[in-house]
């Protein structure tokens, strides 16, 4: 490519890459995938590392992050980010309104309605319309400086271009997770078996403060603005401000409003109530202030609080519901998380059957009774959570819910470690549920990047014996034909808390009639979602007469399956049968229902039951129980399942370490030790002093390492993976070097340098023996400064006493003459 072509195509990517930034951010769609987006950002940063001389300071390349901040500086606003008085009543509005009219002597005014969102306050400052620093709101008078951390957020400006743009400037803000993004992170920790993000708000807060910029780049924060200050701001009234950052570019929330009068206002918080439950991120009210900029000078503030400014909080919405029976979960560490199933009801915008119980503490603090009626509410919570229990409608003789002691999956007896609040199943090696987090974590697109082997496909492989540890995948090859058949487990299925195996009420139904389609049993089941289980059946006979196929054959079976259900000792499980049940009524002349409950147990498929039983099926039942079941493993999908695993063998070291699953070994974790040590064998024999020598690694790193390769288990798959051909050796080439002028030297580069770009400074000194440090400290020899330097970070190095030289004294001092 020539550089005018590269200039050319520089440019259509900086476009193409900015406008699915603007759709992600701004209008919460996507055109293309993220393997897609990705893909034109690496083409992008590829064209830039070849053709330096068309980098732009405001490419969207610039976003990826890097820089390590080890201690944050603090720098004090311009005004105080202040707080506001808070109201959950709307009496309480009418009197603020009251208030504002006696200060100014009219109601002459009109107030400005936004959203109250739940995230981080960012204040940013421009100048010459490029950012220059970010800022977080702290005490309200100083904050912390997170620039470096900002700049990765995709829809912030870096740089503002257009007309009557004012010399210097501020934005204010509110920073957040969005939903989307907060629930993926929270599926990732999950199978990496790291503790899960409590809500979106902390997520935020905790990854503006994250030392790693990179890190931060991947959780895809958002923002939305609210003020903009200036001295020779034009405008005069709070919208007006509002519709020039928009013109300028910033993500404003399009859900603002003006209202003539307070009943104007109680009319928007009453419109957002319900459709606030519909937006990307987390909001618990709404924010109202005066309109006109020279109203609010008059009206003033009190010692703590603007008087023109107030916000309305929702109060948390709750309902009743009644404990159908409890679930217990095993994650992927073996940590057991108790579920509570509840008959429908409706709770912010969504129909809720499942809360949180989060452990044995809660349960007792509760005081739960089997039956018992509660209260939900929804909040910052990834799913609900029982608040109270509503003791005047607990049965006579409900017994209190005891917490089991055994593994629901694999009936290990659970432990509870001194000082903790879960409980654990100890069985790593053989409990299916964490099996399957570790290998779903191995398979990972980001470690070895088998996409063929999806959850399902992985749990099914498990649950028949198939797979075991990350090893056993490369085994497949060689048995695929016996794969032929299998049964995928997908998400038909359900367990309670003692193994007992449930199936969903469209496959159940479709499987009990005939002659009615699946799509038409799919369209029954989608309108009975907030109707209890037994009103549903009574339903599904209403239904069956009026498709009119085969209405007393159908009809009789369902008559037969209330009867097994009512005279059953099964718990009931909302949108859900028992399969013992089902199957008894498929293929009852085979087995009898106690026989089909004890195979049903702890198993996970309708085909493994059968397997277990070995019965002789007619070919009438054989077609019955073939509706009921799961999609099967056909030729296609073990053909690119045996690809992908034949694929992933060219996966890198570093790729292969983050795949093992060490815990608390991340992606980048995983990149600095791969470097570091060069090989599996160097790391699994380094010792503590060896890994704390390393910049990131901790005690508690340490631990998880030498906890890893002390387990002989770990260390035999490992050699299973290498004799599979897989990578423990790091690739990466050596980098040549130059000299020794600047052995021992602990360097930092500041401002914009001549003969340099940021990465080429790095790899010069670190090619001339020196160590590259990314933050102001004491530690550092000197710094380079560079033009237009940061004022916060000379000012620190001064006070540090830390020699700053030129760009000229610094080549002089490694005898490079650089020709004019």
């Amino acid at each position: 490519m020539t550089p005018i072509e590269a200039q050319v195509r520089i440019a259509e990517l900086s476009k193409l890459i900015n406008y699915h930034n603007y759709l992600y951010y701004q209008e919460d769609r996507t055109e293309i995938s993220d393997f897609e987006f990705d893909k034109l950002l690496e083409e992008l940063m590829l064209l830039e590392k070849q053709f330096p001389e068309y980098l732009e300071p405001d490419s969207p390349s610039q976003r990826v992050g890097g820089t390590i901040t080890k201690e944050f500086e603090t720098a004090e606003h311009q005004s105080r980010m202040l707080s506001l008085g808070n109201t959950y009543s709307e009496e309480e509005l009418v009197a603020f309104d009251e208030r504002v009219a006696k200060g100014l002597g009219h109601r002459n005014y009109e107030y400005f309605c936004e959203l109250k969102f739940d995230g981080v306050a960012i204040s940013l400052v421009y100048e010459k319309g490029k950012l220059i620093r970010a800022v977080t709101r702290g005490d309200g008078t100083r904050g912390d400086v997170v620039t470096e951390n900002i700049k990765t957020i995709r829809n912030i400006p870096m740089s503002i271009h257009g007309k009557d743009i004012p010399e210097k400037f501020e934005v204010r803000g509110e920073i957040f997770l969005p939903l989307r993004e907060f629930n993926k992170i929270n599926q990732e920790r999950e199978a990496n078996g790291d503790p899960l993000l409590a809500n979106p708000r902390n997520a935020a807060s905790g990854t503006v403060k994250m030392q790693d910029s990179s890190i931060v780049a991947k959780r895809r924060l958002n923002c939305y603005f609210y003020q903009l200050s200036a001295d020779e701001l034009t405008v005069n009234r709070h919208d007006d401000a509002i519709h020039l950052l928009e013109k300028w570019g910033f993500n404003v929330s399009p859900t603002y409003a003006k209202c003539d009068n307070i009943s104007n206002v109680l009319a928007y918080i009453e419109d957002w109530k319900e459709k606030r439950f519909e937006l990307p991120l987390d909001t618990d009210g709404v924010v109202l202030k005066i309109n006109g900029y020279d109203q609010r000078e008059e009206l003033g503030f009190t010692a703590k609080i603007p008087k023109w400014a107030i916000a309305y909080k929702y109060k948390a919405e709750s309902a009743e519901s009644q404990l159908l029976s409890i679930t217990y979960q095993v994650g992927r560490t073996g940590a057991i998380t108790p579920v509570a199933n509840l008959s429908p009801v409706h709770l912010a915008g969504t129909t809720v059957k499942r809360a949180s119980l989060h452990n044995a503490n809660e349960i007792e603090r509760l005081g739960l009774h089997e039956g018992d009626y509660v209260f939900v509410e929804k909040g910052g919570e990834i799913i609900p959570k029982i608040t109270a229990v509503s003791i005047v409608k607990r049965k006579q003789g409900a017994k209190p819910i005891e917490y089991i002691d055994h593994c629901p999956e694999c009936s290990t007896p659970l432990e509870r470690k001194e000082g903790e609040a879960k409980h654990f199943c100890p069985n790593t090696a053989n409990c299916p549920p964490q099996i399957l987090g570790r290998i779903e974590h191995f398979v990972h697109k980001r470690a070895m990047d088998i996409d063929s082997l999806g959850t399902e496909r992985i749990r099914t492989l498990i649950d028949q014996g198939y797979i075991a540890n990350p090893a056993d995948i490369y085994d497949l090859e060689e048995i695929q034909d016996q794969l032929l058949g299998l049964e995928m487990s997908q998400d038909q299925y359900e367990k309670t808390d003692d193994g007992i195996l449930y199936i969903s009420l469209t496959k159940a139904f479709f499987a009990l009639t005939e002659g009615i389609s699946l799509t038409a049993i799919q369209r029954f089941s989608d309108g009975q979602l907030e109707i209890p289980l037994a009103e549903v059946l009574e339903n599904f006979k209403s239904f069956i007469r009026t498709s009119n196929k085969k209405v007393a054959q159908n009809i009789a079976t369902i008559v037969k399956l209330e009867e097994i259900l009512e005279n059953s000792d099964i718990p009931k499980l909302e949108d859900y049968l028992p399969v013992s049940v089902v199957l008894y009524l498929l293929v009852g002349t085979q087995a009898s229902l106690g026989e089909l409950k004890a195979a049903a147990r702890h198993e996970g498929t309708v085909h493994a039951i059968l397997l277990k039983m070995a019965l002789n099926l007619t070919k009438e039942q054989e077609e019955k129980v073939k509706k009921l079941k799961a999609n099967t493993f056909q030729e296609g999908v073990i053909s690119n399942m045996i690809d992908g695993i034949h694929a992933s063998k060219s996966q890198s070291f570093e790729k292969v370490l983050f795949a093992l699953g060490i815990r608390n070994i991340g992606e980048n974790t995983a990149q600095i030790l791969a470097k570091h040590f060069k090989n599996i064998d160097n790391l699994s024999n380094a010792g503590p002093d060896d890994l704390l020598a390393v910049n990131g690694v901790g005690e508690t790193l340490v631990n998880s390492i030498q906890d890893y390769f002390s387990e002989k288990a770990n260390l035999v798959i490992i050699q299973r993976l290498r004799e599979k051909g897989l990578n423990f050796e790091s690739s990466e080439v050596e980098k040549e070097l130059l000299g020794d002028s600047l052995q021992g030297m602990k360097i930092l580069a500041s401002g914009k340098l001549n003969h340099f770009k940021r990465d080429e400074i790095i790899d010069f000194i670190e090619a001339n023996g020196g160590q590259y440090i990314k933050s102001v400290s004491k530690a550092l020899d000197f710094i380079i400064e560079g033009e237009e330097m940061g004022p916060s970070k000379k000012e620190k190095a001064q006070k540090l006493g830390v020699k700053m030289i030129t760009e000229e004294e610094f080549l002089s001092m490694v005898g490079k003459t650089i020709e004019t």
